[in-house]
Parts: structure tokens; sequence; C-alpha cells
């Protein structure tokens, strides 16, 4: 259990800055390495790229559209990239490998960043130059990305833990999912359906909640509850005989 929508919100911002940093790097790369991308370039388009200019364009003009044009594209798409992952992450967030949310941010972070390079959007390895300042400034910056996506991501929710006086009289569902002796991550400010399931031989008796924790109902056995900050709740129990 998690947030998928607390996990865009710090895939947004991260996921800028991210990106952006790539964008950034890559055009940084390409000018400090115009001639040899010119070459590329010519070599791999003779006829609409040809390094003497025609009527139909030059290399250099094809360098400019790289820049200007092929740069923004592959932020813009990676950002998405970044930005479903960063929701995935969100989602399942407590069922993450890793142990906090820097080191479950990082985790997820690895997986962006080769996505990214794999599919042809983290920069440009074109000559063993450009593919080693790539991978070189890449890694850092994906280090960085996870640790802001866990890091927001704590910001913009809240942990609650669960207990039953009993276990095996009473379960605990919120949002239909048995969370009896866990630990769970939700979205600060957001209401979630909570329900006792009790034994046949057993009686709800009420709700201890503390923290930021506040129920529609501490007395009824189905009732809303409403997440502003870390919390436990405690259901009680008795046996009716």
């Amino acid at each position: 259990m998690g947030s998928f929508f607390a996990g865009i919100k710090a895939g947004t911002l991260s996921g800028i800055v991210y990106v952006g940093a790539i964008a950034i790097f890559s055009v940084l790369l390409l000018y400090a390495l115009k001639q040899d991308v010119i070459g590329v370039i010519s070599q791999l388009n003779p006829t609409l790229c040809p390094q003497t200019p025609t009527v139909n364009g030059s290399a250099e003009d094809c360098f400019s559209s790289l820049v200007a044009v092929d740069v923004p594209f592959n932020a813009f798409v990676g950002f998405f990239i970044a930005l479903l992952y960063a929701g995935i992450f969100g989602l399942y967030y407590d069922s993450f490998p890793g142990k906090g949310p820097t080191m479950k941010g990082v985790v997820i972070a690895a997986v962006v960043g080769f996505s990214l390079v794999f599919f042809g959007f983290g920069g440009y390895m074109f000559n063993a130059a450009s593919a080693a300042a790539t991978i070189a400034v890449i890694v850092p910056m994906t280090l960085a990305f996870g640790y802001l996506l866990g890091r927001l991501y704590k910001k913009y929710t809240r942990v609650v833990t669960f207990s039953s006086q009993d276990d095996v009289l009473l379960k605990i569902l919120v949002d239909g999912r048995d969370v009896t002796g866990k630990t769970r991550t939700f979205a600060s400010t957001s209401n979630h359906k909570l329900r006792a399931e009790v034994s046949d031989d057993a009686s709800f008796k009420e709700w201890a909640a503390t923290g930021g924790l506040s129920l529609e109902d501490q007395r009824s056995f189905d009732t809303v509850m409403e997440v502003n900050g870390d919390g436990t709740l405690l259901a009680k129990v008795g046996r009716k005989y």
C-alpha cells in the first residue's frame, strides 16, 4: 500500500530537476564535441546532412536541429518516463526494496536511469568520449534524483501503524485490504474506508487513534479514517461469551 498521487507529486519536481539536468549536460556535451557530432551526423545522413552546404541544408543545420529539437524532445519523453515510475514507486512504496525513503528512492531511480539509457533518452553516446562522459555524469544525477524523490515522497505522505487487541478475533481492513499488525503509508490529508472484521464469537468495541489520525465515528466498526499526520490505530475487541 502507498500513494500513487504522492508519488506523482514527488516525481514532478524531482523529475523536472533530473531530466532538466540531463538536457543541459547533453547540450554542453554536444557543443564540446561539436566537430565529432557533425562528423557522425554526416555519416549517418550524407544526403540530408552533407559536410558541404547544399540547397537542402548541411551538417551544421542538422546539428542545430539536434540541439533545438531532439534534446527538448528527449527531455519531454524522459520526464514522463520518470513520472510514470514515480507513480509506481508511490503506489507500491511499502513493498519496495530498501529501508527508508532515500534507499527506496535510489532503487527506483536506478530503474529510471537504466530505462532512459536503454531507450535512448538518457544522453548522447556517439563515441567513446561521449559515452564515458555521459555515464560519469548520469550516475550521480540518477542518485540525486532518487534521493530527492524519496525525500519529497516522505514529505507528502504519513505513516500509520495498525494493531488489534486480538489478531484472531479482529482484522483491520483499510480500503478493503488487511493491514492488521502492519505499518502503511498514506498521502497526507487523505481519507480511507476503515472496517473491523470480527469473528462470530467476538464483538467490536471501539477504535483508539493517536497522532494525526481522526475518525468519523470511533465506535463504529465501519467508518472513515482521515490521515493528517503519522499515527497509530488500535482496534479494541472482546468475546461475546
